[in-house]
């Protein structure tokens, strides 16, 4: 029997504590108004140093970076143009961060979904998928990585996985591959880097709601989604943001190779 759970009203914005204070803070997929963009603004609100935010979305991230600049001053905010699956582009990202200490904070927020029955995925289909959201993290963890462990810095990689690596969802098979992928690099990279001091963890959020995932998702599916939270309603970017500054930060120096499901349930 489904049960019909009452939708329950989003908590209040919470103000920043100073967590990151002084931090060089990468984010890929920043532009527009999804989990990236929140992620990056609750950087600045934590005392961040600078944020460097990418995006393939030249005009959109110009936006992010215009905006962002306004409120938080110029000097604090870098945008550069990265498709994370080309390598220069990768490289080019950490260069813009060494112009301004060398990344401490590496957010992989990058990712491609999509709808698409297994019976009629095209290897094309598959293959973009998998390259953007498991590969270009892998390329983003090994660049982010290395030029913390050249610099000598206790650095924190935070990657953006799914609870659709968990659970089973019709034609998503593409996708829920790529985020499980993330999970396991999250694991298996945390142990490669824990010598240098780098930490690495991932969050799964199950539903974030963001006007782009409302334009691509029909309101039958939305509600549906809904009914699955414990709560009732889908998550702010902001909520699943606040996770990934905690990960980000002094608080979780002990935790690393983690995975955290920003919901009430994996399955």
């Amino acid at each position: 029997m489904t049960v019909m759970r009452p939708e329950q009203p989003t908590p209040d914005y919470v103000e920043g504590h100073n967590l990151l204070a002084g931090k060089v803070v990468v984010v890929t997929a920043a532009a527009g108004a999804g989990i990236g963009a929140s992620v990056s603004r609750r950087a600045l609100e934590e005392g961040a140093a600078m944020v460097v935010i990418s995006d393939t979305h030249e005009r959109r991230l110009e936006e992010s970076r215009s905006a962002l600049g306004a409120e938080f001053g110029e000097d604090r905010v870098r945008a550069i143009t990265v498709d994370v699956t080309d390598e220069t582009q990768v490289q080019a990202l950490l260069d813009l961060a060494d112009e301004h200490g060398g990344v401490d904070i590496m957010i992989n927020n990058a990712g491609l979904g999509g709808t698409t029955d297994i019976l009629e995925m095209a290897d094309e289909d598959w293959s973009r998928v998998l390259d953007i959201t498991l590969t270009g993290t892998m390329r983003c963890v090994r660049a982010a990585g290395n030029r913390m462990k050249d610099a000598g810095k206790k650095g924190v990689i935070v990657n953006n996985a799914s609870v659709i690596g968990w659970r089973a969802q019709e034609g998503q098979a593409h996708y829920a591959a790529a985020k499980a992928g993330v999970m396991a690099l999250t694991r298996c990279a945390a142990l490669d880097v824990a010598p240098y001091g780098i930490r690495v963890n991932a969050v799964s959020p199950s539903l974030a709601m963001h006007p782009f995932l409302a334009k691509v998702t029909s309101d039958e599916l939305l509600h549906e989604l809904k009914q699955r939270e414990a709560f009732g309603r889908a998550a702010e970017p902001w909520e699943v943001a606040n996770v990934m500054v905690f990960l980000a930060s002094d608080y979780s120096s002990y935790l690393t190779g983690e995975v955290i499901s920003v919901s009430s349930q994996r399955a």
